[in-house]
């Protein structure tokens, strides 16, 4: 049965570096939508855009899911109402759910964003460490139960 890996975590937490080593190991396909907006937007931070280049990207998933391969989607999955969302997602094309949580503390992200931000890897954008504060706030990390789903 195929896999939906969902990669649930803050920005430098390391959720690319994951979902690359996942894609070879597994194999499965990868994708991130910061790679797609930077290089067909050009802007990571248009909330319009990325809706849509993660629509596109969910039709693509579903269908390797229903051809029976495994995806990593490298989105961030803040909330736990859009892990519930893709969970239930998979299970419509018959795919099991995987979470793979990333918990680093605040300091180790500010390390981190940091050294980011003072050499951009490409196709990335450069983060505020107000933002990242912000975003921290509105941060829902998995429960146990969610975990517990785990296959």
């Amino acid at each position: 049965m195929a896999i939906l890996h969902l990669i649930v975590g803050l920005p430098c937490s390391g959720k690319t570096t994951l979902a690359k080593k996942l894609e070879s190991e597994l194999p499965a396909l990868r994708l991130t939508p910061d790679e797609w907006m930077m290089r067909v937007v050009q802007d990571g931070y248009d909330e319009d855009k990325r809706a849509v280049v993660e629509a596109m990207l969910w039709e693509i998933a579903e269908r390797v899911l229903e051809l029976g391969s495994d995806v990593v989607l490298d989105y961030g999955f803040w909330g736990r109402d859009e892990r519930t969302d893709f969970r239930q997602r998979a299970q419509r094309v018959g795919a099991d759910t995987k979470i793979h949580y990333l918990d680093v503390s605040r300091d180790e992200l500010h390390r981190r964003l940091h050294q980011r931000n003072a050499n951009l890897p490409p196709n990335t954008f450069h983060i505020d460490t107000t933002d990242l504060d912000q975003w921290l706030t509105m941060f829902e990390a998995p429960t146990q139960d969610e975990l517990d789903l785990n296959p």
